[in-house]
Parts: C-alpha cells; structure tokens; sequence
C-alpha cells in the first residue's frame, strides 16, 4: 500500500447512531456463528447480474503478509477472513498463502495459490506487490488487490482498498451541495499527499467546484495565510486536510471557527470524537451502521477493534468465495452492473479495475460522531 497509517484506521468507537449491540448480538451463542450466518446471506456481499460462468467449483486464496516487516498486518487479515468459523485451506473455498513484504515473495505465493487451483486472489496488501502477482498469475486469474492505489488497476487487478479518491469525492461532494463551492487543501508530504492533492482537484474539477491550489504545510499560520492569499484575501468556505499525523489537531484547530474542515478516512485512526479540534469537522468514513455487527463480531473473537484494513479483508475474501459459490470467480463477475455490499459499505468495480466506493460522511462532535451523509456507491 502506499500508506500504511491509511490501513490502521478504526472506525469510531462512539457513533451517535450505533446501535445497541444486543440488536446482532441476540441468541447468538457466539459471533462466530452469527458471521457464519452473514456468510450465507450476503452480508459481507451481495451480488447481482448474470456474468459468464467460470468452470468447476469455485476456488480462491488470500495472499496476505504474515511475514517480513508487517506481520501484524497480515495476522489482522486472517483475523478477518476466518472470521465466523471460516477456514482457511488447502482443500477448501479459500486456501491462504503467505505473500511476505516483496514483490518476489508475492509473485511466489500468487504461482502456488494457482498451482493449488485458485481462480482468483484476494491480496497482495500492498501496490508494490501488485504487477508481479498479476504477472504471475496470468490474464485468466483476477486479482483482488487489497492495496489503495488505484494506479495499480487495470490488466485484471482490481483495487478494493479505501483510496484517497474515494475520500475525496465523498467529503467534497457534499460540501459542495451545501454550499461550500471554494475548497482549500493542505496535505501531508508524500505520496498519500500527493495523490489525495490530485484526487482534490479533478473531484473540484467534475463538480463545479474550486479547488485553491493544494499545500504541503504544517505551520497553522503559514497555512492560514497562504489559503487566505490563494483565496483573493479571505478563506475559502472549505478547507480539506486528508492527513491525520501528528500536524492535523493544530492545523484543524487553527482553521476551526473561521472556515468548514473537512477530512478523510485517516482521521478514523485518530478517535476523531475525543478531539477537541475536530470539533464540527466533517469527514468521510466507511458507513458506520454497516460497520457494526462486523465489528462487534471481531472484537469479541480476538479481543480489539478492527480497523479498515480488516474491513476490506473481510469484504474481498466473501466477495470471492460467494462468486466462487455460483461460479462467477471472473472480472464479468466482479463488474456486474449493481456491485457488492460490504461491511465497509456499497462498491463496485468498473472494466479498468477501479472501485467506486459508498462512504458516509460524519459529523465530529462533542464526544460523539454523527451520520450525516449517507453512503452510495
């Protein structure tokens, strides 16, 4: 991926619209048999459409690093995958292998995944990985990559991660449908900056909306000044901060009162409810009410709150195993025309790979999260 914080993010814990937990929860002996329940019924995906058959039963492996530098990253997507009793195995709908941190190590799992009979791959984790398992593979496997980088799709990959097009389109649509037709952007250095800069601007671009030149700054006042010239002498009506490192409370802070800030799906990381300089943002974030039963399954089989990245493991590997069961494992499959429905929300696939996600918008206040914009593929 090219962000790993953009993988670590939990949804919030205080939800304004959550819903008592007794409500999934209910004559349940456990979770698990509850997701054992959602497997069955769609919760993890709904499909839809009639796409071209794929021959024999249905078979599929979730490359996932358990090894080299972020083990604890792919420990969270076996965590999410056997969720509910599911397994994980040579023999069965979902075999796991090992895809390591390398493009090497991937392209090396991808060939055993298939030599075992995989129809389609659910990983590599990160866009690094990507054309090396898409080599290896070949044209005939579709790869569900877990990566947000959308510059990897295409050629039979298809990107499922929470990207920082997703974010930006969400929060800034709506801002622009109340109103909010000036937007500023200040992002973080790098990649994830960068693109969420780019995303910004062709979003700004499509809606009619003006999009100030992006800034990579961290000084609140140098900010402030900056949009403010940028801006012909006065702020912009909006101003998006993507990032959620250690500069975004005394950026958020500094622009709170004088103009609407925005955010993205990092900002989940950051418990936004318990900070004080959120206060009144607006942020786009996977839709919380169908978040929830999956997170209250999670926490009660390994004892943490799940993150996104867990979210969309969950979401790819039931996404594979239900096209497995009506033998649709093709890329006709996973771009029929209604998408899926996920715990992180609706998406659907278009023939170049990409994802067109639903998340909601939520609202930061005093110790709770509110839904204010729902979510809509």
């Amino acid at each position: 991926m090219t962000t790993r914080s953009s993988i670590q993010s939990d949804v919030p814990a205080r939800v304004a619209v959550r819903r008592d937990r007794r409500i999934f929860l209910s004559g349940l002996a456990a979770s698990a048999s509850f997701l054992s329940a959602c497997s069955a019924t769609g919760l993890g995906s709904v499909l839809e459409g009639k796409p071209a058959k794929s021959e024999g039963p249905g078979r599929a492996a979730l490359l996932a690093p358990v090894s080299g530098r972020s083990p604890q990253l792919g420990q969270i997507m076996r965590n999410a995958a056997t969720l509910g009793g599911n397994t994980l195995s040579d023999t069965g709908e979902m075999a796991f292998f090992d895809s390591g941190d390398t493009p090497e190590t991937a392209a090396t799992a991808a060939r055993l995944a298939v030599a075992a009979g995989a129809r389609m791959i659910v990983g590599p984790l990160f866009g690094a990985q990507v054309a090396a398992v898409a080599q290896a593979v070949g044209a005939n496997v579709a790869v569900l990559t877990l990566s947000n980088d959308v510059n990897v799709a295409g050629g039979g990959v298809f990107v499922l991660g929470v990207t920082p097009e997703q974010s930006a389109r969400t929060v800034l649509t709506f801002a622009a449908r109340r109103g909010l037709n000036t937007v500023g952007v200040v992002v973080p250095t790098g990649a994830f900056g960068a693109r969420s800069a780019e995303a910004a601007l062709l979003v700004g671009k499509g809606i009619g909306q003006t999009v100030l030149p992006p800034i990579t700054e961290t000084d609140p006042a140098i900010a402030l000044a900056k949009l403010t010239k940028a801006n012909g002498g006065t702020l912009p009506k909006a101003v998006y901060l993507p990032g959620a490192g250690a500069e975004l409370e005394a950026l958020a802070s500094a622009f709170r009162g004088k103009t609407q800030v925005l955010g993205s799906t990092q900002w989940s990381s950051r418990d936004p409810g318990n900070l004080p300089a959120l206060r009144d943002a607006w942020y786009a974030a996977p839709d919380p009410l169908a978040f929830e039963p999956f997170a209250v399954a999670y926490q009660e089989a390994h004892g943490s709150s799940p993150g996104i990245l867990a979210g969309v493991a969950f979401d790819g590997v039931e996404t594979a195993r239900l096209l497995g069961r009506i033998q649709e494992q093709t890329a006709s499959g996973l771009t029929r025309d209604k998408g899926f429905s996920g715990v992180l929300g609706p998406y659907k696939f278009n023939k170049s790979g990409q994802c067109s996600r639903g998340l909601a918008v939520l609202n930061v206040g005093a110790g709770a999260i509110t839904m204010i914009g729902s979510a809509s593929a």
